[in-house]
C-alpha cells in the first residue's frame, strides 16, 4: 500500500485559509448579532430563543453534508464545491444581517448564516483527514485553529477599529451603527475570498486512492441496531417528563426545544431498530449508534466544552454592558462602547488562541494529547469565572488569556484524539456528527441558561459567564477519562 505524500508547510496553509475566511464570519457573528437582535427590540431574556438557528442548522446540516460528501467527486473534487456554495450564500447573508429591518428577518438571516457557515466548514475538518498523513494532522488542525484565531480577531475588533477612526458608532432612530454595518460588508468580502483562495490552490485525492493508502482505516462490520430502540425509549420518556414540567411549573417556552429534541432522538433511535430503510437517514443514525469508541469517551467533553462558549457567544455583551457599564439602554453611548469592548475581548481571546495554536504542539510533545487539553481548560475556566470579580473592563483582557487557550485547545486536540480512528470512507459522516456533540449542549444552553438567570441569578446575565466557567472545569474532568491513541 502507498503512503500518502507529505505536505510542506504552504501546502497545509493554503488548504487551511479558508477557515480564516469562515470565522471571520463566525466571528461577526457571535460578537455582534446579540447586538444588532437588541437593537431591532429584543428582551435579554428572549436571546437564547433567537440563537437557536445557529446550533440547530448544524445539528441538521453538518451530517447530511458529511454524508454527501463523502460520495461527491466532480470537476471541483470531493469537498471543495460544499466550500463554494457555503461560502457564496454566507457572505450573501453577511451582507444583509446589518440592514434587516425588522427582528424576525435578522433571526431569519442569522439561520441563513450559519447553516451556510456550516455547510462549507464541515468538510475542512474532513480535508484534513483526507489530504494528511497521520503523523501530520495535529499540524493541520492546528494551523485551522491558527487561522480561526486570526480571522476572529480582525472580525471582532472591527467594530471597534472602525469608531476609533471616526465611523459613527450610534445610529440615528436606534438603528443598527454604521460600524457594524461596514463590519459586515467587509466580512462577506473576506469570508468568499478566503475560500476561494484554498479552492484555487489545493487539490483532493480521489475516493479510490485515498483507499488505497496505508493509513486508510477500514470501516468496521455493519452494527446491530435491534436494541437501538432502548436508549430511544429512555429519550422518549425524558422527552415527556420535560413536557409535563413545563405544563407544571410554568416553564419559559425555550424549555420546549429540550424536550422536543428528546423526543425526537428518542423517535430516531426507535425507528432505527425497526427499519429495513437503506437511505441517508437510516445510514447517518446507524453511524452514530455505532459511533467509534474513542468519539463516545469524548462526549462529555465536548459537552460541557460548548455549553461553555455558547453561554459565553450570547450572554457577555449583555452582562459586560449591564454590570461594568451599567445600562441597559441599547441606544446608549455606554452600551454602544461596552458593546464594542466586548467585540475587542473577542479579539483577544482569538488572538490569544493564535498563539496558543503555536504553542500548544510543544505542550502535546511535553505532557501528551489528555493532559495539555485538561490544562488548556482549566485555564479556560478560570477566565470565565475571573468576569464574576472583575469591574475594570480593561482587566477582562486577562481572563481572555486563559479563555484564548481553551478556545485553541477546543478546536484542535479532540480532533487529533479522534480522528486516526475513525473508517477513511466515512471521515465526513463521522465528522458531521461529532458536531452533534458541539451542538447539542448549545441547544441546551439555549434552552435552559434563561430560566437558570431568572430562577438562581435574579436575571443577572454576567452569571452566565460565570456557569460557562464551571462547565470548562468539568469538560477537564471528563477528559481525564479519555485515553490517547498510543493508549
Amino acid at each position: 500500500m502507498t503512503q500518502k505524500s507529505t505536505l510542506s508547510f504552504w501546502q497545509i496553509w493554503n488548504m487551511c485559509f479558508g477557515f480564516l475566511g469562515l470565522h471571520f464570519g463566525f466571528a461577526l457573528q457571535n460578537a455582534n448579532v446579540s447586538r444588532i437582535f437588541q437593537t431591532l427590540g429584543a428582551d435579554v431574556n428572549d436571546i437564547p430563543a433567537l440563537w437557536i438557528a445557529a446550533p440547530l442548522t448544524g445539528l441538521i446540516v453538518q451530517p447530511i453534508v458529511g454524508h454527501y460528501s463523502d460520495r461527491t467527486w466532480n470537476r471541483l473534487g470531493r469537498r471543495r464545491p460544499y466550500f463554494l456554495f457555503g461560502a457564496v450564500f454566507a457572505s450573501l447573508a453577511l451582507l444583509w444581517m446589518p440592514n434587516a429591518p425588522a427582528l424576525w428577518v435578522a433571526a431569519g438571516l442569522l439561520w441563513i448564516l450559519d447553516a451556510s457557515i456550516n455547510v462549507s466548514m464541515e468538510p475542512f475538518r474532513a480535508l484534513v483527514g483526507d489530504q494528511l498523513p497521520t503523523q501530520q494532522r495535529p499540524a493541520g488542525y492546528a494551523m485551522q485553529s491558527f487561522f480561526i484565531g486570526a480571522g476572529a480577531v480582525i472580525a471582532s475588533m472591527l467594530p471597534w477599529v472602525l469608531a476609533q477612526l471616526g465611523v459613527t458608532n450610534v445610529a440615528t432612530g436606534g438603528g443598527i451603527p454604521d460600524t457594524v454595518k461596514y463590519a459586515f460588508y467587509g466580512g462577506g468580502a473576506v469570508l468568499l475570498g478566503a475560500v476561494l483562495w484554498t479552492i484555487v490552490t489545493t487539490r483532493e485525492y480521489a475516493p479510490a486512492q485515498l483507499q488505497s493508502f496505508a493509513d486508510n482505516v477500514a470501516d468496521g462490520p455493519a452494527v446491530e441496531v435491534s436494541r437501538a430502540w432502548r436508549p430511544g425509549l429512555l429519550l422518549l420518556l425524558v422527552g415527556m417528563a420535560v413536557l409535563f414540567a413545563i405544563r407544571y411549573f410554568s416553564l419559559e417556552k425555550e424549555v420546549y426545544l429540550l424536550a422536543s429534541g428528546l423526543i425526537a432522538f428518542g423517535l430516531l433511535l426507535t425507528w432505527l431498530s425497526h427499519t429495513r430503510s437503506h437511505g441517508m437517514l437510516r445510514e447517518v443514525m446507524g453511524d452514530f449508534y455505532g459511533m467509534p469508541i474513542s468519539m463516545r469517551r469524548l462526549v462529555g467533553v465536548q459537552l460541557f466544552s460548548w455549553f461553555a462558549l455558547f453561554a459565553m457567544w450570547i450572554y457577555t455583551t449583555a452582562g459586560v454592558t449591564q454590570t461594568i457599564y451599567a445600562t441597559t439602554d441599547t441606544g446608549s453611548s455606554a452600551y454602544n462602547d461596552g458593546a464594542n469592548w466586548v467585540g475587542v475581548l473577542f479579539a483577544a481571546y482569538n488572538g490569544f488562541g493564535a498563539l496558543a495554536a503555536v504553542v500548544i504542539p510543544q505542550m502535546v510533545r511535553r505532557w501528551g494529547l489528555r493532559i495539555s487539553h485538561v490544562m488548556n481548560l482549566c485555564l479556560g475556566g478560570a477566565g470565565l469565572l475571573s468576569f464574576l470579580y472583575i469591574r475594570d473592563p480593561h482587566w477582562l483582557l486577562a481572563s481572555m488569556v486563559g479563555v484564548g487557550f481553551a478556545w485553541a485547545s477546543i478546536l484542535s486536540l479532540p480532533y487529533a484524539l479522534l480522528s486516526d480512528s475513525l473508517p477513511t470512507a466515512k471521515m465526513g459522516v463521522y465528522m458531521g456528527i461529532f458536531n452533534f456533540f458541539i451542538v447539542i449542549p448549545q441547544l441546551l444552553a439555549a434552552s435552559v441558561l434563561g430560566l437558570l438567570l431568572r430562577l438562581c441569578f435574579h436575571n443577572q446575565p454576567i452569571w452566565a459567564l460565570g456557569l460557562g466557567g464551571a462547565s470548562l472545569l468539568m469538560a477537564g474532568l471528563c477528559t481525564l477519562r479519555v485515553p490517547e491513541l498510543e493508549d
